[in-house]
């Protein structure tokens, strides 16, 4: 099942385990910005009406894409995209390696690198996560058309790494024209 999801307001969606803590709750109820919490694991995404486009797939244990390996199961998820934003994106990547960190990563989702998210050089293009049951899985993935590394970087409570929030690709389409290419994509699986 394929669900795409917009936010009627710009709002910080925290990962599974991010403490509310690691915000500075003050700077998002100054900027107006909501504060939500997904049931996936990861950094922080923030979501600002038509700047981006977020697309759920769910999938049953017995659908021919679940694999045992938690990380190897994103690769799906990855290449869908990756189909889906040629040629656009003809030079993108899935990453198929392991979860790599960076000082912002622990607050920020697109300031790290996971299984099977889409990657344009060294930026993340696509991020995707994932909640599991032994049964099914569903798997967020986003791609940002918009980035707003000053404003994610003000969400983020004291003290802030020391280097820059950079490593976002974006893609100059619009949010219809991506769901459009996904849904072609989803329909030639």
């Amino acid at each position: 099942m394929a669900t795409f999801f917009e936010a009627d307001r710009a709002t910080l969606v925290l990962g599974s385990a991010q403490p509310i803590a690691a915000i500075d709750a003050d700077e998002a109820q100054r900027r107006g910005i909501a504060v939500a919490r997904r049931r996936s694991g990861g950094g922080g995404v923030l979501l600002w009406p038509g700047e981006y486009v977020w697309l759920d797939l769910e999938i049953p244990a017995s659908d021919e894409l679940w694999s045992h390996d938690v990380g190897r199961s994103m690769w799906w998820v990855g290449e869908l995209w990756r189909t889906a934003m040629e040629p656009l994106s003809a030079s993108a990547t899935v990453h198929h390696g392991r979860l790599q960190h960076s000082p912002w990563s622990a607050h920020v989702c697109f300031a790290g690198v996971g299984p099977g998210e889409l990657m344009q050089g060294d930026a993340k293009l696509v991020g995707v996560s994932q909640r599991r049951t032994r049964t099914a899985a569903r798997f967020q993935s986003m791609v940002h058309l918009r980035w707003r590394p000053d404003v994610v970087a003000a969400l983020v409570a004291p003290p802030l790494p020391p280097e820059p929030l950079n490593g976002v690709a974006t893609v100059p389409l619009s949010a219809e024209a991506i769901v459009a290419r996904l849904t072609d994509a989803l329909h030639h699986r």
